[in-house]
Formats: structure tokens, sequence, C-alpha cells
């Protein structure tokens, strides 16, 4: 969900209970040194919508309308 441009860093917080900072830091460890920088120079870009206040404000949800639901952290299991 992190490395998604379109999923606002609010989703990933109200799903798994992560902030921003916490996002930034899993993905400095879990990165290479260079994957990192790319990720957050889109992310800090005017293309990226991780932030809601970057969001259209026609876009009021947090996934792709035809994704399964998402109820908290409870992920459906096949």
């Amino acid at each position: 969900m992190a490395w998604e441009d379109r999923t606002p860093f609010e989703a990933i917080e109200f799903q798994f209970g992560l902030s921003e900072a916490e996002v930034i830091k899993t993905m400095r460890s879990h990165l290479k040194p260079s994957s990192f920088r790319m990720w957050r120079k889109r992310v800090n870009s005017g293309v990226s919508s991780k932030h809601a206040k970057k969001r259209s404000s026609d876009i009021s949800r947090f996934k792709c309308s035809r994704q399964r639901v998402i109820s908290n952290n409870k992920i459906s299991k096949r």
C-alpha cells in the first residue's frame, strides 16, 4: 500500500495503525537506498496523491470501487 501512489497515508493508518512517519521508517528499512529516494521523490511530487490534502475533493474513498471490501485490519483470506 505504501508503494502505491494513489493510496493515502490516512488509509494505511486506518487499516494498519501506522502513522506517516512509521511508514516512511519502514520503507527506508526495507527498500534499497536508491529505491527509497525514488519513492520519496514520487510521494513529495505533485503527481502522487499520497497525502489527503493533495487528493481531489471528488475522491472520498480509500480504495478502488472494484476492490474487495476493506474492514479495518481484517484482510479476507482465500
